[in-house]
């Protein structure tokens, strides 16, 4: 058994089936494209690797084929790899260049074909197979005229530039989690393409001074999780997020809150299809935060005061909106009739309502309550969300 079987399917089944054609070129970053294979194979993927010459001086042909199971082209022969690769449109499912320097972007919008890998994409924008591209260079040279005209002449033709991250000094070429979402997202049946859709989650922290917080559990998982399924399903995505306790997708746009003030000033923002809105935020906060840290050998009354219902302001701004009722010890009649009697008053389109015990876990059951009639959904995070969702596009 080749290594790459033991981890094949490993995450999930979701680009079983599917060819994806990794181009990789002299780029640093080309030392990235190891874990980026792997992670791809532990979704299902079928990785072929097609390598430049540049390239071979950071990487090896023996890890490549150690990452992926397949030995990579180094050069094109007699075989014609690049027309058996991605000659037709039923040879390969993707072509993706991770990393891309600039001389290979350049390259490959002048419709020269030099190297294994700017021949593959020669063939494959005349195939129409689906291409990518993940830039990686010194930021000097992305801001470069002539490679960003370059950058927007692939773009009108239908490629994907996927990243980079940039920091200022360099544009370093994107996440692995962020080429496996894309690859998700070119791979699947978007039918949330073209859709925006705004997700709210994470918790409020409510000051009592500059040290201490009023605050709950909540971490964020779910919030994060439906941006990315989104995301992944061809949506156009925004994620605003107060506390969290889990890493969020840094692919997908993100502003941050902390206070339900803070949440209350983003709302005239909206212009969404959709609001999803798993956040947990606090009913009752301190009148006026304390100056500096109250001491700990002092008591001191909280004076709490209800602060503002934010789902009603929310629904004033947008058609459709998906509210979340979390209780804790309920029957499941008690929670549906709590869930109701919250998408009556708010005027929503659904309410998602779970028990407490869910919160942070990786699984969740929850029960979606429609105008219609209610739904039991369970799994994965991911899963639930995808239930979520559904809902959305038959909404939308």
């Amino acid at each position: 058994m080749h290594p790459s079987e033991e981890i094949f399917c490993e995450m999930s089944k979701r680009l079983r089936g599917k060819t994806i054609v990794m181009g990789i070129t002299g780029s640093i970053a080309a030392t990235e494209c190891f874990a980026t294979i792997r992670e791809l194979v532990r979704h299902g993927a079928t990785v072929k690797t097609v390598v430049s010459e540049a390239a071979l001086k950071l990487v090896t042909a023996d890890a490549l084929e150690f990452a992926s199971g397949y030995p990579p082209v180094t050069e094109l022969t007699g075989r014609t790899e690049h027309i058996d690769l991605v000659g037709s449109e039923v040879s390969a499912d993707l072509f993706l260049i991770y990393p891309a320097t600039a001389n290979t972007i350049s390259k490959i919008a002048c419709g020269i074909d030099d190297t294994p890998v700017t021949s593959m994409a020669t063939v494959a924008i005349g195939t129409g197979i689906p291409v990518a591209i993940a830039p990686a260079m010194h930021e000097s040279m992305y801001r470069n005229p002539a490679v960003k005209e370059n950058i927007e002449k692939l773009r009108s033709w239908g490629i994907q530039f996927i990243g980079p991250r940039t920091d200022g000094v360099r544009a370093k070429v994107a996440s692995r989690d962020e080429v496996v979402a894309w690859a998700f997202r070119m791979l699947s049946r978007n039918y949330l393409s073209g859709k925006r859709i705004l997700v709210i989650g994470g918790r409020s922290e409510e000051p009592i001074d500059s040290m201490r917080i009023i605050t709950n559990r909540s971490t964020g998982l779910m919030a994060a999780e439906l941006a990315t399924r989104a995301f992944e399903r061809g949506a156009d995505v925004e994620l605003w997020m107060g506390g969290a306790s889990v890493p969020l997708p840094d692919y997908i746009p993100t502003k941050r809150f902390a206070r339900v003030s803070d949440l209350v000033t983003m709302i005239d923002s909206i212009d969404h299809d959709a609001v999803i809105m798993p956040a947990a935020l606090a009913d009752f906060a301190p009148g006026s935060a304390a100056e500096g840290k109250i001491p700990s050998d002092k008591g001191f009354n909280l004076g709490l005061e209800p602060v503002p219902k934010v789902l009603p302001m929310i629904r004033s701004k947008c058609r459709t909106v998906i509210g979340f009722k979390a209780e804790s010890g309920l029957s499941r009649d008690d929670l549906v009739k709590r869930a109701e009697s919250r998408m009556q008053a708010y005027g929503l389109s659904a309410v998602v309502a779970n028990d407490l015990d869910v919160v942070g876990m990786k699984t969740s059951s929850a029960v979606l309550v429609t105008p219609d009639g209610t739904t039991d959904i369970s799994g994965t995070k991911a899963e639930v969300s995808d239930a979520i969702l559904d809902l959305v596009l038959r909404l939308l």
